[in-house]
């Protein structure tokens, strides 16, 4: 008997994001997991570097590569859906963690230890997890820049709350990547150089 894990992982691929908004360009949770984790690790670099932090950098990039894995099977929900009112909220936290408890079990029993903390978090590393929720709204954020780069003003209330969480999180590491870096987002590749 084979296991299926990594082949599940690939599955990825398949799974749009932003399913009740018009886009220009569709996304998925294997890109969106890729802009993640390059996120995470400039947020915990920033962090330990500019901040005083003492966060884990290869563990935020490990938890945001499998931050959405339980997405594979339940799909994305929908912002506006997910977090709705609390009990939804929760429930979907409890169809996560299923989700995630499923993948595992295509796992052999003794791989899974070392994959079970990144797939259902167990609140460990609460730091590390900061980073790479705060990584997943800038994610969010310059995905709303590049559609409305593009003209697609149905992205417009979307940045603004997204851009207002990333603020209220209160992260330093953040705050300083709206300032310093995020402004690049809407230039074109010349203005870039």
């Amino acid at each position: 008997m084979g296991f299926h894990f990594f082949a599940m992982m690939s599955r990825m691929n398949y799974i749009t994001r932003w399913a009740l908004m018009r886009n220009t360009r569709t996304e998925n949770i294997s890109e969106h997991t890729h802009d993640v984790a390059v996120l995470s690790h400039a947020l915990a670099v920033l962090t330990n570097r500019r901040f005083g932090g003492r966060v884990d950098v290869g563990r935020c990039v490990l938890l945001a590569l499998y931050h959405d894995t339980p997405e594979i099977l339940t799909g994305d929900m929908p912002t506006p859906v997910k977090y709705y009112n609390p009990e939804i909220r929760e429930a979907y936290k409890q169809v996560e963690r299923v989700s995630g408890e499923k993948l595992l079990s295509m796992l052999p029993p003794d791989l899974r230890g070392e994959y079970e903390p990144l797939i259902v978090p167990d609140g460990r590393w609460e730091d590390e997890h900061k980073i790479v929720r705060a990584a997943d709204k800038l994610s969010a954020l310059v995905k709303c820049i590049e559609e409305q780069g593009q003209g697609n003003h149905e992205f417009e209330k979307p940045r603004r709350s997204t851009e207002k969480a990333v603020r209220q999180m209160k992260l330093p590491a953040a705050d300083c990547f709206l300032e310093e870096f995020l402004p690049s987002y809407e230039l074109t590749l010349d203005e870039q150089e």
